[in-house]
């Protein structure tokens, strides 16, 4: 399956020890140009433990009540990591569940850009 930048797929997740994975959410950060011509792509984990986003610069919160939060497909209330990306084979993608708004992706580009202390 080919993606896109913001679409929200569901993704095998190696374990941080290297031993198994899990399926989890993730929303593809890579430009489409590459996108269009590689089978590798970027991705920011989400999660739904949201303990250190109120504290963490470089995590975004995603309220699924609100209109952009449901557009994303996710079941909970979440959290992207913009310190947690990871390049996978779009082949690898489980399926798409929703999609970015702009407005959500630019904050996650914030989020993205603390995490790598880009000004």
């Amino acid at each position: 399956m080919k993606v896109s930048r913001g679409d929200v797929v569901l993704v095998p997740i190696a374990f941080v020890s290297g031993q198994g994975t899990k399926v989890r959410p993730a929303v593809v950060i890579q430009d489409d140009s590459l996108n269009a011509r590689l089978n590798s792509t970027i991705v920011a984990i989400i999660t739904s433990t949201n303990v250190r986003v109120q504290t963490e610069p470089t995590q975004l919160f995603v309220d699924v009540s609100s209109l952009d939060g449901r557009r994303t497909g996710l079941l909970h209330n979440s959290t992207v990591k913009g310190e947690h990306i990871d390049t996978i084979d779009q082949r690898d993608a489980v399926r798409k569940i929703g999609t970015f708004s702009p407005a959500l992706f630019q904050r996650l580009e914030a989020c993205i850009k603390a995490a790598l202390r880009f000004a």
